[in-house]
């Protein structure tokens, strides 16, 4: 299992995980609800989603650290400020928001579990491999941030 992690970019996986709900949503019966609040949530939950992510990457950008989630160990700065207070994540929540305003926008409840798969997924061979690397870089400093910021919300 070692060997998913930190191999495939998170936003990939995205892609990924929509077009299996996109395909799964042929195949499971859909749920009939009105198509402007369908689209509003979508819309909604994208637009939550994509600013979660947009400041979650600026505040690295800011901080003048890597953003590349495949080589977490290249960190130069614990960033612990702005949304990273709320979540040790916000690209990754981002990214689970933006896969959840799809399944509405599908009309498939049923896809929702792909949403679940997604966070288990990235929970495991994303986040938890960061957290490793990021232990091990910053110490202490990271596990006190760990015990005031929680991992997803």
């Amino acid at each position: 299992m070692y060997h998913l992690e930190l191999k495939i970019p998170p936003v990939i996986l995205v892609l990924l995980f929509g077009v299996i709900m996109w395909a799964s949503s042929t195949f499971l019966p859909l749920v009939p609800l009105n198509d402007l609040l369908s689209l509003s949530i979508f819309i909604l939950l994208v637009t939550i989603g994509a600013v979660l992510t947009i400041v979650g990457v600026v505040a690295f950008k800011r901080a003048q650290t890597t953003v590349n989630p495949i080589k977490p160990e290249t960190s130069s700065v614990l960033v612990n400020t702005g949304i990273y207070r709320l979540t040790r994540n916000p690209m990754y929540v981002g990214m689970a928001l933006t896969l959840t305003g799809w399944a509405f926008f599908l009309h498939n409840p049923l896809s929702l579990i792909f949403v679940v798969a997604f966070i288990v997924y990235m929970t495991y061979f994303q986040i938890k491999p960061e957290e490793k690397m990021l232990k091990a870089l910053f110490k202490q400093q990271y596990v006190e941030y760990c015990a005031k910021v929680k991992r997803w919300i």
